[in-house]
């Protein structure tokens, strides 16, 4: 699922990402799955605070910039600083898409999508899966 050329500040084999993550989370960080539309944990949180990535523990997005997008999964309109996610182009599923992974690991964490609709600052909506990200409440 990572980009086999680049070298990430947190670089583990499957072996250990499977000893230290639970079956779901592996799927979905490592191996690019998506959980289940409004299953996630945090689909529905007010809670203030920074969401980390479940896998690397780095920061990843704010609680201020998450938004009611009702797509079934966390939705934000903004990274904390633009060098913490990555961006890649998916193609699966006979569609383009925008794959956002966390810098710092290669984890999938989700997809961005473009569209004025959304009514945010950035016109952007990072549909994020629950399971990539951990809540630390301020």
């Amino acid at each position: 699922m990572t980009d086999s050329t680049k070298q990430y500040a947190v670089a583990k084999s499957d072996a250990e990402w499977k000893a230290q993550l639970s079956p779901a989370e592996f799927q979905v960080l490592r191996k690019a799955g998506t959980e289940r539309p409004f299953t996630g944990e945090y689909t529905d949180t007010k809670t203030i605070g920074v969401y980390k990535c479940r896998a690397c523990d780095a920061e990843l997005f704010r609680s201020e910039t998450k938004f009611d997008s009702h797509c079934g999964w966390p939705s934000f309109f903004a990274p904390l600083a633009e060098d913490r996610v990555e961006y890649i182009e998916d193609t699966a599923l006979g569609m383009k898409r925008v794959e956002v992974r966390c810098a710092n690991c290669g984890s999938h964490l989700g997809h961005v999508f473009e569209g004025e609709g959304y009514g945010t600052p950035t016109d952007l909506r990072y549909c994020i899966n629950s399971v990539s990200l951990a809540l630390q409440p301020e």
